[in-house]
């Protein structure tokens, strides 16, 4: 019987966990390597570890990104800052009483199988502080590092960049803000959210800014119709519905007409309504960085010499003083023992992605190693509340040799529908919302959670763990929204557009809403 679990991480996904098992009656030790909580949310200006830089602001708003049972304070704005972030992290671990579970500094150097593993389950956790190694055995364990771990730094793919270039080449785990830049021309290798952030933060210093990619990019605003938050407009049961229903051809036609009823996207060099194959970018600023040409796209690189690159369209840029990828990163596990962690090739290769399905016994858990259209928080969480319920005995799996077969047979994409994902997790927790269950019992609520955003609180309205607060939290969403904006009282109000109510959710939201995402 699992009593004793150990939780790798003190960001978002372990701080998540912890509260879970204690909801279950478990009893976690967490394990964080750094001095204190929030993972890569916690900015710092060393490059030691990995953490956001100075300007980011989250992609996800407010009440899209939320624990489902602790909601931002309302005056907090929609999109926040990192400081805002860690902040609400702070307010979280107090408020459930975490931190007496967290040790701090101290470093999992391994996670091995107990030699009696085929009957325990059990977990050897060696872990090292202050130079002071320690030896645990832990029932079960959740990893919660998440997939920003190694940089990805492609060299091979970029001749002449290691034995010619003369310039600075380094990484986007490396910046932390713009001023060492300054005055430079500076080359960002990926068009990735990062990508796009960097290249628009250093035009505003840099000499010159170019922007190299191979992919085909929709860029969006995170303001969607009336000045409302994206998310929350686009991310929609009515809308997944319609995804659902409707031609994968004919979604895609309108969701590329929508991107460009923006700006034209050709015009620009960003993607072709014609593209089969494409990502999508926020970022309010670039095209405009690209309209006034302080940001100019490049396609792929070519090859570099000793002070230029060359394109493969023929073109170079001379005098390049600083190459930077915004590559992305590899997810790493070290501390597993081999034979676990050399069966993890991504999130595709778990169960449900989050168990590897090979072990005898369901008792390691990979939390966070999740890409969705919505919040990855909200996911890990979700995550981590149906882990705990299976280590607690109240949520079972399928044997070993159903979950290789299923794990086998998936052709899910690396990054996932956000409704479609929770949905599903939710389901296995017995915490999913029935809508059609609610349009019977409060038809308000119903029409709220199909045609309004489905935001985390609907998570917690049936089921282990339902929350009291779950049905106001709903039904206040918008409030909550417009609180932060309501800093200056006008004389007249007759052109305010306000969230529509739950019973002209189907009238309006139908008309504003599709493909908002």
């Amino acid at each position: 019987m699992v009593r004793r679990v150990a939780v790798i991480g003190a960001g978002a996904a372990g701080l998540a966990s912890v509260k879970c098992c204690l909801e279950e009656g478990l009893e976690p030790t967490c394990f964080e390597s750094s001095e204190d909580i929030g993972g890569v949310w916690r900015y710092t200006v060393t490059s030691r570890r990995v953490s956001v830089y100075r300007s980011v602001i989250t992609n996800t708003s407010k009440e899209m990104s939320c624990f489902s049972d602790f909601p931002f304070p309302q005056d907090f704005p929609n999109y926040l800052s990192h400081g805002l972030v860690l902040e609400y992290f702070r307010m979280y671990a107090r408020h459930f009483d975490l931190l007496q579970h967290v040790r701090f500094q101290t470093t999992v150097l391994s996670v091995r199988k107990r030699p009696d593993f085929l009957a325990s389950g059990q977990w050897e956790v060696v872990t090292e502080a202050g130079g002071v190694r320690e030896s645990h055995v832990f029932d079960a364990v959740m990893v919660c590092t998440g997939h920003y771990q190694e940089p990805y730094l492609p060299l091979a793919s970029f001749p002449g960049i290691e034995s010619r270039f003369k310039g600075q080449c380094l990484h986007s785990r490396e910046y932390r803000d713009e001023q060492e830049f300054r005055g430079k021309r500076v080359l960002v290798i990926g068009i990735g959210n990062t990508g796009g952030d960097l290249s628009v933060e250093l035009s505003r210093v840099a000499a010159k800014v170019f922007l190299s990619t191979r992919s085909n990019t929709w860029v969006l605003s995170r303001v969607s119709a009336h000045g409302f938050p994206r998310d929350m407009v686009g991310t929609t049961r009515f809308n997944h519905l319609l995804d659902w229903l409707l031609p994968a051809a004919l979604t895609r036609r309108i969701k590329f007409r929508k991107f460009n009823s923006w700006f034209n996207h050709t015009n620009y060099g960003l993607a072709s309504s014609k593209s089969s194959k494409f990502k999508m970018i926020i970022n309010e600023e670039l095209p405009f960085c690209l309209l006034s040409g302080t940001v100019v796209l490049k396609p792929n690189v070519k090859e570099f010499t000793e002070s230029s690159v060359v394109f493969e369209d023929g073109t170079t840029e001379e005098n390049i003083d600083v190459v930077l990828f915004a590559t992305g990163y590899n997810f790493s596990f070290p501390f597993l023992e081999e034979s676990v962690g050399s069966a993890i090739d991504d999130n595709r290769s778990l169960y449900k992605c989050i168990f590897p399905p090979q072990l005898e016994k369901p008792t390691l858990a990979i939390i966070g190693l999740i890409q969705l259209t919505g919040s990855i928080m909200v996911g890990s969480e979700m995550q981590a509340r149906w882990v705990t319920g299976v280590f607690a005995g109240w949520n079972k799996l399928p044997p070993p040799s159903r979950m290789m077969a299923e794990v086998l047979k998936s052709k899910e994409n690396l990054k996932m529908s956000f409704i479609g994902y929770v949905d599903k997790i939710a389901a296995c927790a017995g915490v999913k919302p029935s809508v059609l269950r609610l349009l019977l019992t409060d038809p308000q609520l119903a029409l709220a959670i199909f045609f309004g955003p489905c935001s985390p609180y609907q998570y917690r309205l049936v089921g282990r763990g339902s929350w009291s607060g779950a049905r106001a939290a709903i039904l206040s969403q918008w409030q909550r929204t417009l609180k932060p904006l309501r800093t200056r009282v006008l004389a007249d109000t007759s052109n305010t557009f306000l969230p529509p109510a739950p019973e002209n959710f189907g009238k309006t939201f139908t008309a504003l809403s599709f493909c908002e995402t």
